[in-house]
C-alpha cells in the first residue's frame, strides 16, 4: 500500500513542556490507522499539529508532496485532510442540514455535494430524520454522527478523528466504530486517535502506541491487541 501521509520526527511543545517528542508514523492509502494511548500521552496534540491547528517545533508532515506544517489549517482542509474535533464542535444553534452544509464551503461541485449529502443521510438515517431540527437538540451520539457527516461533506482524502467515542454510551460507541469501518470500505484513509484502545485496534489495519509523547509500539491492529505490554497497560490484562 502506498503512503498517503507521512509524519517524520514531529515535535510539539507547550512553552517549555515537550508534548510530542519526535514521532514518526505513516498512513497507508485506504487503511485505518489508530494512534492510541492514555490520556495526556500527546495523541490529540499530534492530531492538531497534523491539521495545522498547533505550531510544530520540528519535523514534517508530508501529504501529496506538500509539508502540511508550512500551511494554514484552511489550506490543509483544501488539500483533503479533514479533522473531526474532540468534543464534536458542532454549531448547536444551526440546524442539522446547516451544519452539514458548512462542510461544503470550499466545494464548487453542486452535483457532487448533493450525492455526498445522500450518502451521509444513508450512513446516518437519524440525521435525515432530524435535518430541520437544531443540532443542539441531538444526543451526544447523534452530535458525533453529525460531526463525522460534516467532515465527510468536505470530501476528504484523509479523515482525522479525535476521540470519537468520548462520552458516549457503549452501544453508541459500537455503532460509531461500525460506521467508521463502513466509511473506510469506500477507500477513505482514516487516522483514529482514541483512548478506547480495544475498540480502536479492533478496526485498525495498523496502530501506534503513544506514551508521554513518544511512539513506544507499532504493529498491525491484531498484533497490538495481542501484545502483552498493550494488554497489561490498556486492556486490563
Amino acid at each position: 500500500m502506498s503512503a498517503i501521509l507521512q509524519v517524520s520526527d514531529l515535535a510539539v511543545s507547550y512553552g517549555q513542556i515537550a508534548a510530542v517528542k519526535g514521532i514518526d508514523l505513516v498512513l497507508h492509502e485506504g487503511e485505518i490507522t489508530a494512534l492510541v494511548g492514555a490520556n495526556g500521552a500527546g495523541k490529540s496534540t499530534a492530531l492538531l499539529a497534523i491539521s495545522g491547528l498547533l505550531k510544530t517545533v520540528g519535523g514534517q508532515v508530508l501529504f501529496d508532496g506538500a509539508d502540511l506544517t508550512k500551511l494554514a489549517p484552511h489550506q490543509i482542509v483544501g488539500l483533503g485532510v479533514v479533522q473531526v474535533a474532540e468534543g464534536r464542535a458542532i454549531l448547536t444553534t444551526l440546524t442539522v442540514s446547516e451544519n452539514l452544509a458548512l462542510g461544503t464551503y470550499a466545494r464548487k461541485d453542486k452535483s457532487g455535494v448533493a450525492k455526498d449529502l445522500e450518502w451521509v443521510y444513508t450512513l446516518f438515517p437519524v440525521l435525515k430524520e432530524r435535518r430541520d431540527g437544531m443540532a443542539g437538540n441531538l444526543s451526544g451520539g447523534e452530535q458525533q454522527m453529525l460531526a463525522i457527516g460534516r467532515a465527510l461533506m468536505a470530501k476528504p482524502r484523509v479523515l482525522l478523528l479525535d476521540e470519537p467515542s468520548m462520552g458516549l454510551a457503549p452501544l453508541m460507541v459500537q455503532e460509531i466504530f461500525r460506521i467508521l469501518k463502513e466509511i473506510n470500505l469506500t477507500g477513505l484513509t482514516i487516522l483514529l486517535v482514541e483512548q478506547n484502545v480495544r475498540q480502536a485496534l479492533r478496526i485498525a489495519h495498523r496502530g501506534y502506541v503513544l506514551e508521554t509523547g513518544k511512539i513506544v509500539l507499532t504493529g498491525t491492529g491484531r498484533e497490538l491487541l495481542d501484545d502483552p505490554k498493550v494488554v497489561e497497560a490498556y486492556l486490563g490484562g
